[in-house]
């Protein structure tokens, strides 16, 4: 390679990294303001985001409203987080709530979507491809689609106002499916040939060779359905009446203004477990995406 092709890539990585770090910052900057607005008081959250001064343009007649935006508290407080834990026992039991209606739909949709990828990418039946494709086509419906079936199926079995009705469609989702057929697909077939040479059955394969081989999309799907059921917001307000039985998602939304610490706390701490869970699976969910060839 030439010095000047040398020069030019190096060149192009380094406007490349330029351009990722930036974007990085611009991703980060609201989780940023989230975790130093929590460690401020309500008073001075109150003075950051009201109105400082308005001023009247000569030239255009607008009048144009400042805001102070600070990233560094004056004093470090944990009042709100006073507020959220201890003195408002409702953020807890909606937090709850939230662990009852993700943890089963993540661990129930995970079997369910790992033994059904088994049957369409190892075993041969009539109609496979042609069931595998309704599969498809009902992943790519929009959410709004299926409510409205979803509802009258929960009114049938009298479940509506229960999280069952939430979980059920949860658990029996197709998304699950489709990613682990696709990392399914990459197991070789002279690795399954031989286990049933050696007498294996397809229960006895599939839980000693192929469940270890798809580890890594295990551990993508589980942080992707937790990601998602956990942001659920329209679920919720559709299937439960009750606001006692509402996840964490909706208490979010329902923060007033003269609330905005306890916002700031509150949502710091919901987005916690989300972001543990990633960093605990991070090397796992990047190989299990990887591996699925789907490509972002």
């Amino acid at each position: 390679m030439k010095l000047g092709e040398k020069k030019a890539a190096l060149l192009q990585k380094w406007l490349m990294t330029f351009v990722l770090l930036v974007l990085a910052l611009v991703m980060l900057f609201p989780i940023g303001m989230t975790f130093t607005n929590s460690l401020m008081t309500e008073r001075e959250i109150g003075i950051n985001y009201d109105l400082l001064g308005k001023m009247l343009s000569a030239d255009s007649g607008r009048q144009h409203e400042f805001v102070n935006l600070k990233l560094i508290p004056d004093w470090v407080s944990l009042e709100q987080f006073n507020k959220v834990l201890i003195q408002s026992p409702k953020f807890l039991f909606l937090f709850w709530n939230s662990l009852l209606m993700v943890v089963p739909i993540v661990f129930g949709q995970t079997a369910v979507a790992a033994l059904a990828a088994y049957a369409f990418a190892m075993l041969r039946f009539p109609g496979r491809d042609s069931l595998f494709l309704i599969y498809i086509m009902a992943m790519l419906m929009p959410f709004q689609v299926t409510l409205v079936p979803n509802y009258i199926m929960a009114d049938k079995l009298g479940i509506l106002n229960n999280v069952a009705a939430i979980i059920l469609p949860g658990v029996f989702a197709t998304y699950g499916v489709f990613l682990l057929r696709q990392f399914m697909l990459h197991i070789p077939t002279s690795l399954l040939e031989a286990a049933w040479l050696d007498g294996a059955g397809a229960g006895t394969i599939f839980v000693t060779i192929v469940l270890p081989l798809v580890k890594p999309g295990l551990a993508a799907l589980t942080v992707l359905l937790f990601v998602d059921y956990w942001n659920m917001v329209e679920q919720p307000l559709i299937f439960l009446e009750d606001p006692l039985r509402h996840p964490l998602s909706v208490y979010l939304a329902s923060i007033q203004e003269g609330a905005r610490g306890v916002g700031f706390a509150a949502s710091l701490l919901y987005m916690s477990p989300v972001v543990l869970l990633f960093l605990y699976a991070e090397s796992y969910f990047v190989r299990g995406i990887q591996s699925s060839g789907i490509k972002g």
